[in-house]
């Protein structure tokens, strides 16, 4: 049983604490509203200050999103393009698009400019497709980047090493971008990633100015990339809305980073900008000039009593949560681990009625299967100790044990035992009579088993062998023929070995197929499973008169298999036990 060693920092209560916290930003607009009462001048200076730190907040926070996916996209391009490493670059690609759910998409393009993988998340993936996307922009750019980075040498080079498409609007629903980043060697290729800037819509969206303050980025033409109105994003860099938000732009950096100006619906707003390094883009963050400039200290109080009242119900529902969550998946975390050890008969004991609870009834259903699947393999392997495999299996499939009643059936019947065994047995030691009786009785016991039939007992160093009982066959003389032919070759490669080691041992085989009583024998906690009747004498009257190598069936036997194979008859034999002299025929083996 494994046991995993418990992270602070991955449990789910550190979860929702993080994100719980991460709501301190609000602190920042109480000290705002406390800095309003030292006046107008102040409350725009300390105005400015606020909405800059937001749009380097946001800033970073996009900096960071974007190089998050550079970073990623640099680790697919570590290493050249080899067969054995093409499965490992396509589960990297794979836990990438995982990591990074901002990933639509990603390509692989080899040193030669060739497609060799690309995954997605909206079609098919495609491996070894060898389109030739060198000049692609986004590949030619990510070369070009390169090539820049290794004649410049700066310390910022993995930075250069990243190209960035235009942004363009996917399907008409979401800002796209492509993404491409080339090794620090022409041959290992380049990673071409499409990526979903809805997160940057989640930033700005997230900042919360006053009532009504907003934040937007613009990329360097001009183009809206994000807003939390997504239908100005839609509408293009033409749009007049986008056009004054641009505009405001300007005048935010002409004064420096901070200045009073015009929003999209002509209201007056104050607004800072922040760049973010490589990308040529800008956050600003502004709010409209008449909620900055009202009523701070009412503003000041119930800012105040909604943060106290946010952190409050922040800190109880952290805690609750993480109390109801934990307690449930401890108890799956250790039934899991009784169940993995074997304890099926353990159940988790969860009463809710939501996901939790129906993973719990999942578990205990499973470990009931598991404790049947259990129980049944253990009574089969009862039974195979004393039964025949498919005596056995055909027990444990009708549920009990009275397929093993006497009856009166019609059955074949086939004695095997070996020639030459009781002088080989008497002089030589039991290592060696145990090892030959091992593999003698393995080849048979396979054969017997590949035809269907049941092996009913030994004998020293001979069988018997059932056909169409309990087991049902459709046709019992011709498959009782070919059995006793596979016995004669599984056991010829074997004669020919102890010959070879001076062992001088035969096989024969006796087989005859009548009605006989079948049924199990023996007494209270010891059975077997047999037959008796005039074929199963019979059988072994042949098998005794048969030479080594030879197979004697008699006449109804014979009739059974005519036409099918060669049946030689072989006169009349006087057979011990019988008044009268049987007819015996005899079976040729095939070349």
């Amino acid at each position: 049983m494994v046991t995993l060693a418990l992270d602070p920092r991955r449990s789910l209560f550190a979860k929702y604490c993080v994100v719980l916290f991460a709501a301190v930003a609000l602190p920042l607009f109480a000290s705002g509203g406390l800095e309003a009462w030292l006046g107008y001048r102040d409350r725009r200076d300390q105005l400015h200050a606020l909405l800059g730190l937001e749009a380097r907040d946001a800033a970073f926070r996009i900096e960071g999103f974007i190089d998050t996916i550079r970073t990623q996209l640099g680790w697919m391009v570590q290493l050249p393009w080899t067969p054995p490493a093409e499965e490992r670059q396509r589960l990297d690609a794979l836990r990438l698009l995982r990591q990074v759910p901002a990933v639509a998409q990603l390509t692989l393009v080899d040193g030669d400019g060739r497609e060799r993988l690309q995954v997605s998340r909206v079609s098919l993936n495609r491996a070894g497709s060898g389109v030739d996307r060198s000049a692609d922009p986004a590949v030619a750019g990510a070369r070009m980047a390169q090539s820049r980075t290794a004649e410049s040498r700066l310390a910022e080079s993995t930075t250069a090493r990243a190209w960035y498409g235009p942004v363009i609007d996917h399907r008409g629903s979401e800002p796209f971008m492509t993404v491409a980043v080339a090794g620090n060697r022409a041959s290992v290729g380049v990673a071409v990633a499409e990526v979903n800037l809805k997160l940057i819509r989640d930033v700005v969206s997230g900042i919360r100015v006053g009532e009504t303050g907003q934040a937007f980025v613009l990329d360097g033409p001009g183009r809206l990339i994000a807003h939390p109105d997504l239908s100005l994003v839609l509408r293009g860099a033409d749009d007049p809305a986008a056009r004054a938000l641009a505009a405001l732009r300007a005048v935010v950096r002409a004064a420096g980073g901070a200045a009073t100006g015009v929003d999209a619906a002509g209201r007056g707003v104050i607004a800072a900008a922040a760049t973010i390094p490589g990308l040529d883009w800008t956050v600003v963050v502004m709010q409209p000039a008449a909620e900055a400039f009202g009523p701070i200290v009412r503003a000041l109080l119930r800012t105040g009593a909604l943060i106290l009242l946010g952190l409050l119900l922040a800190g109880a529902l952290a805690y609750g949560l993480a109390r109801r969550m934990t307690g449930p998946i401890r108890l799956l975390e250790h039934g899991t681990q009784r169940i993995g050890a074997g304890d099926f008969a353990h159940r988790i004991a969860i009463a809710s009625a939501d996901e939790l609870g129906r993973l719990a009834a999942r578990f205990n259903a499973m470990a009931g299967e598991l404790a049947l699947s259990q129980e049944r393999q253990e009574r089969i392997a009862r039974l195979r100790r004393f039964l025949a495999p498919q005596v056995a299996e055909l027990v444990d499939r009708c549920g009990d044990d009275g397929v093993l009643d006497g009856r009166r059936l019609e059955v074949a019947v086939i004695f095997g035992d070996l020639r030459g065994f009781t002088a080989f047995s008497a002089g030589s030691p039991p290592e060696v009579v145990i090892a030959v009786l091992g593999e003698y009785f393995a080849a048979l016991g396979n054969a017997i088993t590949a035809h269907g039939a049941t092996l009913v007992t030994f004998t020293g160093d001979g069988l018997m062998a059932l056909v169409n009982a309990p087991v049902p066959t459709p046709d019992p003389g011709p498959t009782a023929v070919r059995l006793a032919l596979a016995m004669q070759e599984a056991v010829r490669p074997l004669a020919d070995g102890w010959d070879a080691e001076g062992f001088r041992l035969g096989f024969g085989v006796g087989a005859a197929m009548g009605p006989a009583t079948v049924g199990r024998i023996g007494y209270e906690g010891r059975s077997d499973y047999t037959a008796i009747g005039p074929a199963v004498n019979l059988a072994a009257r042949l098998c005794a008169a048969a030479a080594d190598a030879q197979i004697l069936i008699d006449i109804s036997l014979a009739e059974a298999v005519r036409g099918r194979c060669a049946v030689t008859a072989l006169g009349t034999l006087p057979l011990k036990g019988l008044a009268d002299e049987v007819p015996v025929f005899g079976i040729a083996r095939e070349p």
